[in-house]
Protein backbone atom coordinates (compact mmCIF):
# COMPACT_ATOMS: atom_id res chain seq x y z
CA UNK A 1 0.00 0.00 0.00
CA UNK A 2 3.08 1.76 0.86
CA UNK A 3 4.58 1.77 -2.63
CA UNK A 4 1.35 2.25 -4.28
CA UNK A 5 1.34 5.65 -2.50
CA UNK A 6 4.60 6.54 -3.23
CA UNK A 7 3.78 5.18 -6.75
CA UNK A 8 0.69 7.66 -7.31
CA UNK A 9 3.24 10.79 -5.99
CA UNK A 10 5.94 10.40 -8.14
CA UNK A 11 2.94 10.21 -11.28
CA UNK A 12 1.07 13.40 -10.37
CA UNK A 13 4.68 15.18 -9.97
CA UNK A 14 5.62 14.06 -13.16
CA UNK A 15 2.28 15.16 -14.91
CA UNK A 16 2.56 18.20 -12.67
CA UNK A 17 6.15 19.10 -14.45
CA UNK A 18 5.34 18.00 -18.13
CA UNK A 19 2.13 20.67 -17.73
CA UNK A 20 4.50 22.88 -16.20
CA UNK A 21 6.73 22.64 -19.14
CA UNK A 22 4.02 23.29 -21.48
CA UNK A 23 2.62 26.54 -19.46
CA UNK A 24 6.21 28.16 -19.20
CA UNK A 25 6.61 27.46 -23.10
CA UNK A 26 3.31 29.36 -23.91
CA UNK A 27 4.06 32.29 -21.42
CA UNK A 28 7.79 32.66 -23.12
CA UNK A 29 6.23 32.39 -26.67
CA UNK A 30 3.34 34.99 -25.48
CA UNK A 31 6.08 37.18 -24.15
CA UNK A 32 8.61 36.99 -26.71
CA UNK A 33 5.43 37.81 -29.30
CA UNK A 34 4.95 40.53 -27.55
CA UNK A 35 8.06 42.55 -27.87
CA UNK A 36 8.85 44.84 -30.51
CA UNK A 37 11.70 44.40 -32.48
CA UNK A 38 12.23 48.08 -32.90
CA UNK A 39 12.76 50.00 -29.52
CA UNK A 40 11.31 53.17 -31.57
CA UNK A 41 7.64 50.78 -31.54
CA UNK A 42 7.90 50.07 -27.88
CA UNK A 43 5.61 53.02 -26.58
CA UNK A 44 3.10 52.72 -29.24
CA UNK A 45 0.07 51.42 -27.90
CA UNK A 46 -3.44 50.64 -29.78
CA UNK A 47 -4.74 53.89 -28.97
CA UNK A 48 -1.98 55.81 -30.23
CA UNK A 49 -2.24 53.63 -33.55
CA UNK A 50 -5.79 54.64 -33.40
CA UNK A 51 -4.66 58.29 -33.46
CA UNK A 52 -2.33 58.62 -35.85
CA UNK A 53 -4.78 56.37 -38.24
CA UNK A 54 -7.79 59.14 -37.86
CA UNK A 55 -5.00 61.97 -38.06
CA UNK A 56 -3.46 60.70 -41.47
CA UNK A 57 -7.10 59.78 -43.69
CA UNK A 58 -7.98 63.17 -42.36
CA UNK A 59 -4.93 64.84 -44.22
CA UNK A 60 -4.95 62.75 -46.64
CA UNK A 61 -8.40 62.92 -47.71
CA UNK A 62 -8.67 66.73 -47.07
CA UNK A 63 -10.98 69.28 -44.90
CA UNK A 64 -13.22 69.42 -47.91
CA UNK A 65 -14.42 66.28 -47.50
CA UNK A 66 -13.98 65.62 -43.54
CA UNK A 67 -14.49 67.31 -40.51
CA UNK A 68 -12.41 65.62 -37.86
CA UNK A 69 -11.24 62.67 -35.71
CA UNK A 70 -11.48 61.25 -32.70
CA UNK A 71 -11.13 57.79 -30.35
CA UNK A 72 -14.33 56.43 -29.25
CA UNK A 73 -14.96 54.28 -26.21
CA UNK A 74 -13.57 50.89 -28.04
CA UNK A 75 -10.50 52.89 -28.85
CA UNK A 76 -10.80 52.86 -32.22
CA UNK A 77 -10.61 55.74 -35.00
CA UNK A 78 -13.53 57.58 -35.92
CA UNK A 79 -13.27 60.08 -39.00
CA UNK A 80 -16.45 62.49 -39.75
CA UNK A 81 -16.56 62.46 -43.65
CA UNK A 82 -19.51 64.29 -46.02
CA UNK A 83 -20.04 61.93 -48.67
CA UNK A 84 -20.45 58.09 -49.05
CA UNK A 85 -17.39 57.78 -51.33
CA UNK A 86 -14.93 58.88 -48.69
CA UNK A 87 -16.70 56.64 -45.89
CA UNK A 88 -16.18 53.96 -47.82
CA UNK A 89 -12.71 54.58 -48.20
CA UNK A 90 -12.35 55.24 -44.10
CA UNK A 91 -14.05 52.47 -43.62
CA UNK A 92 -11.76 50.45 -46.56
CA UNK A 93 -8.72 52.03 -44.38
CA UNK A 94 -9.46 50.14 -41.01
CA UNK A 95 -11.23 53.59 -39.65
CA UNK A 96 -15.02 54.21 -38.50
CA UNK A 97 -16.62 56.83 -40.74
CA UNK A 98 -19.26 59.09 -39.40
CA UNK A 99 -21.10 60.88 -42.30
CA UNK A 100 -21.77 64.59 -41.03
CA UNK A 101 -23.24 67.62 -43.00
CA UNK A 102 -20.33 69.98 -42.64
CA UNK A 103 -17.05 70.02 -44.23
CA UNK A 104 -13.76 71.02 -41.36
CA UNK A 105 -14.27 74.19 -44.60
CA UNK A 106 -17.25 74.76 -43.10
CA UNK A 107 -16.34 75.07 -39.71
CA UNK A 108 -13.71 76.75 -39.92
CA UNK A 109 -15.28 79.58 -41.87
CA UNK A 110 -17.71 79.63 -38.83
CA UNK A 111 -14.88 80.36 -36.37
CA UNK A 112 -13.66 82.75 -38.87
CA UNK A 113 -16.41 84.81 -38.75
CA UNK A 114 -16.63 84.24 -35.02
CA UNK A 115 -13.11 85.50 -35.05
CA UNK A 116 -13.76 88.79 -36.86
CA UNK A 117 -16.71 90.01 -35.35
CA UNK A 118 -15.93 92.31 -32.00
CA UNK A 119 -14.55 90.67 -28.75
CA UNK A 120 -16.71 89.96 -26.05
CA UNK A 121 -14.42 89.08 -22.80
CA UNK A 122 -15.87 85.23 -21.31
CA UNK A 123 -16.74 83.88 -24.34
CA UNK A 124 -14.96 80.68 -26.11
CA UNK A 125 -15.78 78.58 -28.95
CA UNK A 126 -14.11 75.26 -30.30
CA UNK A 127 -15.40 72.75 -32.75
CA UNK A 128 -17.00 69.39 -31.55
CA UNK A 129 -15.91 67.08 -34.19
CA UNK A 130 -18.26 64.24 -32.48
CA UNK A 131 -21.61 66.19 -33.30
CA UNK A 132 -20.59 68.62 -36.36
CA UNK A 133 -20.77 71.82 -34.50
CA UNK A 134 -19.05 75.11 -33.25
CA UNK A 135 -20.18 75.29 -29.80
CA UNK A 136 -20.12 78.90 -28.40
CA UNK A 137 -20.46 79.40 -24.80
CA UNK A 138 -20.62 82.13 -22.40
CA UNK A 139 -19.81 82.92 -18.99
CA UNK A 140 -21.36 84.23 -16.16
CA UNK A 141 -20.28 87.71 -17.06
CA UNK A 142 -21.07 88.66 -20.46
CA UNK A 143 -24.46 90.57 -20.52
CA UNK A 144 -27.72 90.00 -21.90
CA UNK A 145 -26.93 92.00 -24.61
CA UNK A 146 -23.85 91.49 -26.04
CA UNK A 147 -25.25 87.41 -25.77
CA UNK A 148 -28.35 88.20 -27.86
CA UNK A 149 -25.65 89.77 -30.41
CA UNK A 150 -23.64 86.89 -30.39
CA UNK A 151 -26.58 84.52 -30.76
CA UNK A 152 -27.62 86.68 -33.94
CA UNK A 153 -24.43 86.06 -35.66
CA UNK A 154 -24.38 82.69 -34.95
CA UNK A 155 -27.64 82.26 -36.64
CA UNK A 156 -26.83 84.31 -39.74
CA UNK A 157 -24.14 81.54 -39.85
CA UNK A 158 -26.08 78.68 -39.71
CA UNK A 159 -27.58 76.51 -37.52
CA UNK A 160 -24.74 74.14 -36.84
CA UNK A 161 -23.57 76.83 -34.19
CA UNK A 162 -24.43 75.89 -30.97
CA UNK A 163 -24.99 78.45 -28.00
CA UNK A 164 -24.24 77.71 -24.73
CA UNK A 165 -24.68 79.39 -21.06
CA UNK A 166 -21.78 78.35 -18.84
CA UNK A 167 -21.70 78.67 -14.73
CA UNK A 168 -18.24 80.74 -13.58
CA UNK A 169 -16.32 82.74 -15.44
CA UNK A 170 -13.19 81.94 -17.74
CA UNK A 171 -10.08 83.22 -16.14
CA UNK A 172 -6.74 82.30 -16.09
CA UNK A 173 -5.19 80.23 -13.53
CA UNK A 174 -2.99 82.03 -11.61
CA UNK A 175 -2.28 82.01 -8.07
CA UNK A 176 0.51 73.95 -10.91
CA UNK A 177 2.84 70.70 -10.43
CA UNK A 178 5.22 72.32 -7.69
CA UNK A 179 4.50 75.82 -6.75
CA UNK A 180 6.30 78.81 -8.62
CA UNK A 181 5.94 82.46 -6.54
CA UNK A 182 6.31 86.04 -7.92
CA UNK A 183 5.35 89.53 -7.30
CA UNK A 184 2.70 88.82 -9.93
CA UNK A 185 1.15 85.45 -7.79
CA UNK A 186 1.41 81.80 -7.93
CA UNK A 187 1.49 79.62 -10.59
CA UNK A 188 2.57 75.72 -11.29
CA UNK A 189 5.86 74.70 -13.12
CA UNK A 190 4.84 73.26 -16.16
CA UNK A 191 7.33 71.15 -17.86
CA UNK A 192 11.41 71.33 -18.32
CA UNK A 193 13.05 72.14 -21.80
CA UNK A 194 16.29 72.86 -23.18
CA UNK A 195 18.05 74.67 -25.94
CA UNK A 196 21.20 72.65 -25.59
CA UNK A 197 23.19 75.02 -23.75
CA UNK A 198 20.58 76.17 -20.69
CA UNK A 199 17.52 74.52 -19.32
CA UNK A 200 14.15 76.68 -19.03
CA UNK A 201 11.09 76.05 -16.97
CA UNK A 202 8.06 75.71 -19.82
CA UNK A 203 4.81 77.43 -18.35
CA UNK A 204 2.06 79.42 -18.84
CA UNK A 205 2.26 83.34 -20.28
CA UNK A 206 -0.17 85.02 -18.58
CA UNK A 207 2.13 83.60 -14.97
CA UNK A 208 4.09 87.14 -15.51
CA UNK A 209 5.70 89.25 -18.00
CA UNK A 210 9.22 88.86 -19.05
CA UNK A 211 11.89 89.67 -16.49
CA UNK A 212 9.31 88.33 -13.85
CA UNK A 213 11.49 86.53 -10.83
CA UNK A 214 10.50 83.53 -9.60
CA UNK A 215 11.09 81.84 -6.07
CA UNK A 216 10.60 78.71 -4.89
CA UNK A 217 8.96 80.38 -1.48
CA UNK A 218 6.97 83.02 -0.41
CA UNK A 219 9.42 84.92 1.09
CA UNK A 220 11.43 85.55 -1.39
CA UNK A 221 14.61 82.96 0.22
CA UNK A 222 15.15 80.40 -2.61
CA UNK A 223 15.27 82.36 -6.11
CA UNK A 224 14.82 80.08 -9.14
CA UNK A 225 14.69 82.54 -12.33
CA UNK A 226 13.85 84.91 -14.37
CA UNK A 227 10.84 84.67 -17.35
CA UNK A 228 13.05 85.44 -20.25
CA UNK A 229 9.96 85.20 -23.08
CA UNK A 230 6.08 85.47 -23.17
CA UNK A 231 3.42 84.98 -25.18
CA UNK A 232 -0.11 86.29 -23.84
CA UNK A 233 -2.56 86.64 -25.07
CA UNK A 234 -2.44 85.50 -28.72
CA UNK A 235 -1.04 82.25 -27.02
CA UNK A 236 -0.15 81.34 -23.51
CA UNK A 237 3.50 80.03 -22.49
CA UNK A 238 6.44 81.36 -21.39
CA UNK A 239 9.90 80.35 -20.56
CA UNK A 240 12.22 80.68 -16.92
CA UNK A 241 15.43 80.31 -17.49
CA UNK A 242 16.96 78.49 -13.96
CA UNK A 243 19.62 80.76 -12.64
CA UNK A 244 21.75 77.73 -12.48
CA UNK A 245 21.10 77.43 -15.90
CA UNK A 246 20.77 73.51 -15.24
CA UNK A 247 17.43 72.34 -13.97
CA UNK A 248 19.28 69.44 -11.87
CA UNK A 249 18.18 65.71 -11.53
CA UNK A 250 15.18 64.50 -11.71
CA UNK A 251 14.52 67.23 -14.88
CA UNK A 252 12.29 64.44 -16.15
CA UNK A 253 9.76 64.21 -13.95
CA UNK A 254 6.44 66.15 -13.04
CA UNK A 255 4.80 66.20 -9.85
CA UNK A 256 1.42 64.47 -8.82
CA UNK A 257 1.37 64.94 -5.53
CA UNK A 258 1.68 63.15 -2.18
CA UNK A 259 5.56 62.72 -2.99
CA UNK A 260 4.90 61.18 -6.43
CA UNK A 261 5.92 62.08 -9.74
CA UNK A 262 5.31 61.20 -13.33
CA UNK A 263 8.45 60.37 -16.24
CA UNK A 264 8.23 62.40 -19.03
CA UNK A 265 9.14 60.46 -22.06
CA UNK A 266 7.96 62.37 -25.11
CA UNK A 267 5.74 65.15 -26.27
CA UNK A 268 2.82 65.09 -28.55
CA UNK A 269 -0.86 66.62 -29.47
CA UNK A 270 -3.41 65.51 -27.87
CA UNK A 271 -6.84 63.59 -29.53
CA UNK A 272 -10.28 64.32 -29.22
CA UNK A 273 -11.44 61.77 -26.64
CA UNK A 274 -8.28 61.12 -25.30
CA UNK A 275 -7.98 60.37 -21.69
CA UNK A 276 -5.41 63.13 -19.83
CA UNK A 277 -4.05 64.02 -16.48
CA UNK A 278 -3.32 67.74 -15.31
CA UNK A 279 -1.13 68.34 -12.21
CA UNK A 280 -1.21 71.88 -10.60
CA UNK A 281 0.11 73.07 -7.17
CA UNK A 282 -3.36 74.08 -5.94
CA UNK A 283 -5.58 71.03 -6.58
CA UNK A 284 -3.03 68.51 -7.30
CA UNK A 285 -3.79 64.89 -9.70
CA UNK A 286 -7.03 65.59 -11.67
CA UNK A 287 -8.12 63.70 -14.88
CA UNK A 288 -10.30 63.72 -17.36
CA UNK A 289 -10.73 63.92 -21.89
CA UNK A 290 -9.82 66.09 -24.72
CA UNK A 291 -13.12 67.75 -25.89
CA UNK A 292 -11.68 69.88 -28.61
CA UNK A 293 -8.79 71.29 -30.02
CA UNK A 294 -8.23 74.66 -31.38
CA UNK A 295 -10.12 76.35 -29.39
CA UNK A 296 -10.53 79.80 -28.65
CA UNK A 297 -11.02 81.72 -25.22
CA UNK A 298 -11.64 85.52 -24.71
CA UNK A 299 -10.11 86.23 -21.48
CA UNK A 300 -10.55 89.54 -19.63
CA UNK A 301 -6.83 89.89 -20.25
CA UNK A 302 -7.07 89.37 -24.17
CA UNK A 303 -8.27 86.58 -26.38
CA UNK A 304 -6.12 83.41 -26.93
CA UNK A 305 -5.65 80.74 -29.65
CA UNK A 306 -5.48 77.06 -30.48
CA UNK A 307 -6.08 75.50 -27.56
CA UNK A 308 -6.58 72.59 -26.21
CA UNK A 309 -10.06 72.24 -24.22
CA UNK A 310 -10.76 69.36 -21.88
CA UNK A 311 -13.30 68.55 -18.78
CA UNK A 312 -10.59 68.48 -16.69
CA UNK A 313 -11.28 70.88 -13.68
CA UNK A 314 -8.44 73.29 -12.46
CA UNK A 315 -8.53 76.10 -9.60
CA UNK A 316 -6.42 79.28 -8.88
CA UNK A 317 -2.44 78.51 -8.87
CA UNK A 318 -3.01 75.63 -10.80
CA UNK A 319 -1.75 77.98 -14.18
CA UNK A 320 1.32 76.36 -15.84
CA UNK A 321 0.89 73.00 -14.75
CA UNK A 322 1.93 70.18 -17.11
CA UNK A 323 -0.82 68.22 -18.98
CA UNK A 324 0.09 64.76 -19.67
CA UNK A 325 -1.20 61.28 -21.20
CA UNK A 326 1.07 57.85 -20.21
CA UNK A 327 4.57 60.23 -19.52
CA UNK A 328 3.91 61.98 -22.92
CA UNK A 329 3.97 66.36 -22.39
CA UNK A 330 0.47 67.60 -24.35
CA UNK A 331 -0.14 71.03 -22.77
CA UNK A 332 0.11 73.62 -20.05
CA UNK A 333 -2.81 74.67 -18.06
CA UNK A 334 -4.05 78.68 -20.01
CA UNK A 335 -7.62 78.69 -17.37
CA UNK A 336 -11.20 77.94 -17.95
CA UNK A 337 -13.97 77.89 -15.26
CA UNK A 338 -15.69 76.21 -12.61
CA UNK A 339 -13.66 74.37 -10.29
CA UNK A 340 -13.05 71.06 -8.47
CA UNK A 341 -15.85 70.73 -6.38
CA UNK A 342 -18.63 71.34 -9.23
CA UNK A 343 -16.45 70.78 -12.14
CA UNK A 344 -15.91 72.79 -15.62
CA UNK A 345 -14.05 73.64 -18.45
CA UNK A 346 -10.04 73.55 -18.64
CA UNK A 347 -7.92 74.98 -21.70
CA UNK A 348 -4.35 73.93 -22.33
CA UNK A 349 -1.89 75.57 -24.52
CA UNK A 350 -0.16 72.58 -26.70
CA UNK A 351 3.43 72.23 -26.08
CA UNK A 352 4.56 71.27 -29.54
CA UNK A 353 3.39 75.14 -30.71
CA UNK A 354 5.27 76.76 -27.85
CA UNK A 355 8.59 74.91 -28.19
CA UNK A 356 8.53 75.01 -31.84
CA UNK A 357 8.20 78.61 -30.93
CA UNK A 358 10.53 79.34 -28.37
CA UNK A 359 13.08 77.25 -30.38
CA UNK A 360 13.62 74.39 -27.23
CA UNK A 361 13.22 70.42 -26.77
CA UNK A 362 11.44 68.44 -24.05
CA UNK A 363 14.19 67.56 -21.49
CA UNK A 364 12.79 63.75 -21.67
CA UNK A 365 13.77 60.61 -19.95
CA UNK A 366 16.38 58.73 -21.56
CA UNK A 367 15.56 55.61 -20.15
CA UNK A 368 11.86 54.82 -22.10
CA UNK A 369 12.16 57.87 -24.56
CA UNK A 370 11.31 56.13 -28.05
CA UNK A 371 12.90 57.42 -31.49
CA UNK A 372 9.31 57.25 -32.24
CA UNK A 373 7.42 58.89 -29.93
CA UNK A 374 8.19 62.21 -30.42
CA UNK A 375 5.05 62.18 -32.99
CA UNK A 376 3.19 59.64 -31.26
CA UNK A 377 -0.33 60.74 -29.62
CA UNK A 378 -0.46 59.53 -26.27
CA UNK A 379 -3.06 56.93 -25.52
CA UNK A 380 -6.25 56.56 -22.91
CA UNK A 381 -4.47 55.60 -19.35
CA UNK A 382 -6.82 53.53 -16.92
CA UNK A 383 -4.59 54.29 -13.78
CA UNK A 384 -4.62 57.15 -12.14
CA UNK A 385 -1.01 57.07 -11.04
CA UNK A 386 0.30 57.34 -14.68
CA UNK A 387 3.16 55.56 -13.48
CA UNK A 388 4.13 57.23 -10.69
CA UNK A 389 7.43 57.21 -9.11
CA UNK A 390 8.52 58.34 -6.30
CA UNK A 391 10.50 61.51 -6.62
CA UNK A 392 11.77 62.04 -3.03
CA UNK A 393 13.07 65.84 -2.05
CA UNK A 394 11.16 68.09 -5.31
CA UNK A 395 12.38 71.38 -6.28
CA UNK A 396 10.58 73.44 -8.59
CA UNK A 397 10.64 73.34 -12.18
CA UNK A 398 12.52 69.84 -11.60
CA UNK A 399 9.22 68.96 -9.97
CA UNK A 400 10.31 65.88 -8.86
CA UNK A 401 13.53 63.66 -8.70
CA UNK A 402 13.12 60.08 -9.27
CA UNK A 403 15.41 58.41 -6.44
CA UNK A 404 12.56 55.82 -6.38
CA UNK A 405 11.33 52.43 -7.42
CA UNK A 406 9.19 53.51 -10.61
CA UNK A 407 8.71 51.78 -14.10
CA UNK A 408 12.16 52.03 -15.10
CA UNK A 409 14.03 50.89 -12.11
CA UNK A 410 12.23 47.76 -11.21
CA UNK A 411 13.76 45.01 -9.25
CA UNK A 412 14.87 42.07 -11.10
CA UNK A 413 12.24 40.33 -9.17
CA UNK A 414 9.90 42.85 -9.97
CA UNK A 415 10.66 42.09 -13.77
CA UNK A 416 11.05 38.50 -13.47
CA UNK A 417 7.37 38.01 -11.44
CA UNK A 418 6.04 40.51 -14.10
CA UNK A 419 3.55 38.81 -16.65
CA UNK A 420 4.47 41.06 -19.63
CA UNK A 421 8.31 39.56 -19.85
CA UNK A 422 10.12 36.11 -20.55
CA UNK A 423 11.03 35.87 -16.56
CA UNK A 424 7.74 34.35 -15.01
CA UNK A 425 7.53 31.40 -18.41
CA UNK A 426 10.79 30.95 -17.52
CA UNK A 427 10.74 30.16 -13.97
CA UNK A 428 8.16 28.03 -14.71
CA UNK A 429 9.92 26.00 -16.97
CA UNK A 430 12.80 26.02 -14.54
CA UNK A 431 10.67 24.42 -11.68
CA UNK A 432 9.18 22.29 -13.45
CA UNK A 433 12.54 20.68 -14.88
CA UNK A 434 13.63 20.72 -11.31
CA UNK A 435 10.76 18.65 -10.50
CA UNK A 436 11.04 16.25 -13.32
CA UNK A 437 14.84 15.67 -12.36
CA UNK A 438 13.44 15.17 -8.46
CA UNK A 439 11.24 12.58 -9.43
CA UNK A 440 13.83 10.74 -12.13
CA UNK A 441 16.26 11.07 -9.35
CA UNK A 442 14.25 9.67 -6.49
CA UNK A 443 12.93 6.63 -9.06
CA UNK A 444 16.42 5.73 -9.56
CA UNK A 445 17.67 5.98 -5.77
CA UNK A 446 14.70 3.61 -4.85
CA UNK A 447 15.66 1.06 -7.32
CA UNK A 448 19.27 0.71 -6.54
CA UNK A 449 17.88 0.09 -2.91
CA UNK A 450 15.90 -2.11 -3.84
CA UNK A 451 18.34 -4.20 -6.12
CA UNK A 452 20.70 -3.30 -2.98
CA UNK A 453 18.42 -5.09 -0.40
CA UNK A 454 17.72 -8.28 -2.77
CA UNK A 455 21.23 -9.30 -3.93
CA UNK A 456 22.26 -8.38 0.11
CA UNK A 457 19.60 -11.11 0.77
CA UNK A 458 20.08 -13.46 -1.41
CA UNK A 459 24.20 -13.50 -1.51
CA UNK A 460 26.23 -16.41 -1.05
Amino acid sequence: MRHARRRMVRRVTRLAAVGGLLLGSVMVTRAVASESSDASDLPRTTAQSASAKGSDLVSRLGTSRTAGSWINAEGRPVVAVTDKATAAQVRKAGATAKVVRHSMDDLKSATGTLRSAPRVAGTSWAVDYRTNEVVVRADSTVSAADWSRMTELAENIGGFVRMERTEGTFTTRVNGAQPILSTGGRCSAGFNVTNGQSDFILTAGHCGPTGSVWFADNRGRTQIGKTIEQNFPGADYSLVQYDSGKAGDGADVVAIGNGNGVRITGVADPTVGQRVFRSGSTSGLRDGTVTALNATVNYPEGTVTGLIETNVCAEPGDSGGPMFSEGIALGVTSGGSGDCTTGGTTFFQPVTKAMTELGVQMIVSQQQAGAGQQSASPAPSAAASQGAVAPGAASPGSSAPATGVGTTTQTLLARLTDTRNIGPGLLVIGGSLIALVATRYIRAEQDRKAYQRYYSATWG
